[in-house]
């Protein structure tokens, strides 16, 4: 069955294109169309009185929608930004003592990778970075390096925004989390929404971070946080929004909400939750689920893995696949594929005017919901003339 009549905007704009990169800036469905309109509506037909609305049914919603597909125990511990690199800062600024010891791995988007490089040269922050390779011992050793201790700050992705591997001992790092430290900051950018992904029983120990930019479908500035009660409750970067509701703190000081509410910041383009709302109402609407639509990326993932070797991709037969369908577990919704040639293969492919990605010598291929068997086919073939 295609799903592309869902997309019929996004893909009348540039009806020759194949977009290969779902999983870099996945396009929007028709839905936020009329959400981002929706928007403007409510803007200047309430003016003023807008924030009335958006905290008391916009966030409600995305909160819901959030607190579902984690499972989360309760909507209340999700916090809203513009971009992820915001709650980086907040949770950063909740540690009192300096250097900060965090520890982490080679594998993690920028956001986190360039502020701790430069925490490192400021001298507030010390870095044990766990290398993703050998990845068939990574979980292994990673948890063996928490359980050491000495760490106020363990930061990993679940899944690595680069080689699209999963990271999924998160019982193991909540069992080591405490209030007073260490605390667990779980990357789920290329996670949410792309599998399912169940919090339930590490809910009470761990944040987890993600936004609505990729597999969301909602665009830049979705993002949130999901915060664990008693973890970090007085972040010193902190946001005039979280003065409003129930508040806790020292008498005549600066006081925070009590519940995720902590880590908000202050005025933001609220729109972006407006198309994700729509987003996730449009799945329920079409009986759609993260699980139905992992099935369908992987259906068109499978087709493309096994042209890749069987040789009919052409030279991609040469690349490393770096994450190859294996069992149901939970996966990324792209096919990493290594091979020195990757940035001179992504140009040529975008030529012809079908778009991937490229990270370092790692070309992507990302998969979903507006692609179909024959939109492979056709990625197939011009792999092949390559």
């Amino acid at each position: 069955m295609s799903h592309k009549p869902l997309f019929s905007r996004a893909l009348s704009l540039a009806p020759e294109r194949l977009h290969f990169a779902a999983h870099s800036h996945h396009l929007w469905p028709d839905a936020s169309f009329e959400a981002q309109t929706q928007a403007w509506i409510d803007a200047n037909a309430r003016a003023d009185r807008k924030w009335d609305l958006v905290f008391g049914e916009v966030i409600p919603e995305a909160q819901a929608h959030v607190a579902r597909e984690l499972n989360l125990p309760s909507p209340d511990s999700v916090v809203f930004s513009s971009n992820t690199h915001d709650f980086l800062l907040r949770i950063f600024s909740g540690f009192e003592r300096r250097p900060v010891r965090i520890l982490s791995t080679d594998g993690e988007f920028h956001s986190f990778r360039r502020q701790a490089d430069r925490w490192i040269e400021t001298g507030e922050a010390v870095v044990t970075r766990i290398p993703l390779e050998p990845f068939d011992s990574f979980a292994e050793r990673f948890v063996a390096a928490a359980e050491k201790g000495g760490h106020d700050w363990i930061v990993v992705s679940h899944v690595f925004f680069r080689t699209g591997q999963v990271f999924d001992r998160f019982e193991a790092l909540a069992e080591l989390a405490r209030p007073e430290g260490p605390w667990v900051l779980i990357d789920g950018y290329h996670g949410f929404m792309a599998t399912p992904t169940d919090l339930s029983r590490v809910a009470d120990r761990v944040f987890y971070t993600a936004g609505g930019y990729k597999y969301a479908m909602a665009g830049e500035g979705a993002c949130f946080l999901h915060s664990p009660d008693g973890f970090c409750p007085r972040p010193a970067v902190t946001g005039w929004f979280a003065e409003f509701g129930d508040l806790s703190g020292p008498p005549g000081g600066v006081q925070y909400r009590s519940d995720g509410g902590r880590f908000w910041g202050a005025t933001f383009d609220c729109s972006a939750l407006y198309r994700f709302n729509a987003a996730r109402r449009m799945l329920a609407d079409t009986g759609l689920d993260t699980a139905t639509v992992a099935d369908h990326a992987r259906t068109l993932m499978r087709l493309f893995q096994d042209a890749v070797e069987d040789g009919r991709a052409g030279p991609l037969s040469q690349a490393v696949l770096l994450n190859p369908l294996a069992g149901d577990g939970a996966r990324a919704r792209f096919l990493a594929l290594r091979q020195p040639e990757a940035a001179r293969w992504r140009e040529q492919l975008l030529a012809g005017d079908i778009v991937t990605d490229v990270r370092d010598d790692v070309i992507r291929f990302g998969f979903g919901l507006y692609q179909d068997a024959e939109d492979v086919e056709h990625l197939i073939a011009a792999c092949a003339r390559l």
